[in-house]
């Protein structure tokens, strides 16, 4: 089914999930003091010896620590002893370890889990894999995602997204496909498939499922999710402009 004309897809995949949000409770941000839905912020756990670690799929027993910083905003509390002071009063305690390369820690975790999703999705038969392939099948209107690794070729995403805005009544939109933070290389290793340039979801709900922790990693590294172009905006970005 072709998705109506003048519909954004992005927004699609973005309210989804907010219509599941509405009851669930908000976590605050032990940096920043503000509070959000928790699809929004990264959990850290500590070990029963004090050990603080990322806990990216929400599963630790115990107490947690929520934080809503990009990575670069958690290594300066890291450096200035906030994070630390936030933690303690987190976990009720002074007796902490904190990882020096946890930041590092924090963004493989989250990466992680975002390709494990990928993989997931593979597995059901929801993602699509194959330049042909998801050209015929964003023409027919079954892609309801479509993702390019960060060395695609301009030429390349330009005939897939022309496909994909073609099946789905929106040409002329200037729609793309998104372009992640990882190369093929990346891709290839992690999916188990040789060189992964282009992949699509085959349905809002499988892509909505994608979306939120390719939403939660883009955040941590200080990008915003990218909107019809297809990139990802630095919020670095905006001070080298202003």
């Amino acid at each position: 089914m072709r998705t109506p004309p003048n519909e954004s897809l992005t927004s699609d995949i973005a309210e989804a999930p907010k219509a599941r949000k509405t009851s669930e409770p908000e976590r605050r941000c032990i940096l920043t003091g503000q509070t959000g839905p928790r699809d929004s912020l990264v959990r850290l756990a500590a070990s029963p010896s004090g050990l603080v670690l990322p806990d990216a799929q929400e599963k630790a027993p115990g107490r947690g620590a929520w934080v809503c910083s990009s990575r670069s905003a958690v290594e300066e509390a890291q450096d200035s002893g906030k994070l630390r002071a936030g933690l303690s009063r987190a976990f009720k305690t002074g007796d902490i370890e904190i990882p020096e390369n946890l930041p590092q820690k924090i963004e493989d975790a989250l990466l992680r889990v975002f390709l494990d999703r990928l993989g997931l999705e593979m597995r059901v038969g929801s993602l699509i894999l194959g330049t042909q392939r998801i050209a015929d099948a964003a023409r027919k209107g079954e892609v309801a995602l479509l993702l390019h690794a960060l060395d695609a070729s301009e030429d390349g995403r330009k005939k897939l997204d022309q496909a994909w805005r073609v099946g789905r009544d929106a040409e002329g939109s200037g729609e793309r496909g998104l372009t992640l933070p990882l190369d093929r290389d990346a891709l290839s290793v992690a999916l188990g498939r040789d060189n992964v340039v282009h992949l699509a979801l085959a349905d809002h709900a499988s892509a909505a499922r994608v979306s939120k922790p390719l939403t939660r990693l883009m955040h941590y590294q200080g990008r915003d999710f990218p909107g019809d172009t297809g990139r990802a905006h630095s919020r670095a970005d905006d001070d080298t402009n202003d």
